[in-house]
């Protein structure tokens, strides 16, 4: 592991700012889908078959509109779309902005990763993507 503000760990910092930004950098191009879900379909994509043979949403159906409609701004109407796909923006865009800091500025960036990448960290990710498939689930229009 480099040394915190040291060349190589500014470049990793920096690497992983970019990477983090670019979904969010996608999603924001792209128009929301009123329907709550399909937006990934602007990207060239299929259809969900999930949803099309089953008519019930996947565990990720409305990530891409989440991220699109967060990307306008609208983080509360991102949060009515799928929540665990608002969630997964804010943490993007929090991930962006402290890895460009420390980029910047060879400010040590790992410790906000490591309550998250625990095992009780997965484990509460997992919850939260599970209820908010349920939630999915329970609004979905088709």
């Amino acid at each position: 592991m480099a040394e915190s503000g040291s060349l190589q760990y500014r470049l990793g910092a920096f690497a992983i700012a970019l990477a983090s930004v670019a979904p969010l950098a996608v999603g924001s191009a792209l128009a929301p889908d009123g329907r709550g879900h399909g937006t990934h379909q602007q990207l060239g994509l299929p259809a969900c078959q999930w949803a099309a043979n089953l008519n019930t949403p996947c565990p990720t159906c409305g990530m891409t509109t989440a991220f699109s409609t967060a990307g306008t701004g609208n983080v509360l109407d991102a949060f009515a779309v799928q929540p665990m796909g608002a969630l997964l923006a804010i943490l993007l865009a929090a991930t962006f902005w402290g890895c460009l800091h420390a980029a910047v500025t060879g400010a040590r960036a790992g410790g906000m990763f490591n309550g998250l990448l625990s095992t009780r960290g997965l484990w509460i990710a997992g919850g939260l993507t599970a209820a908010a498939w349920l939630y999915k689930i329970a609004t979905w229009t088709g």
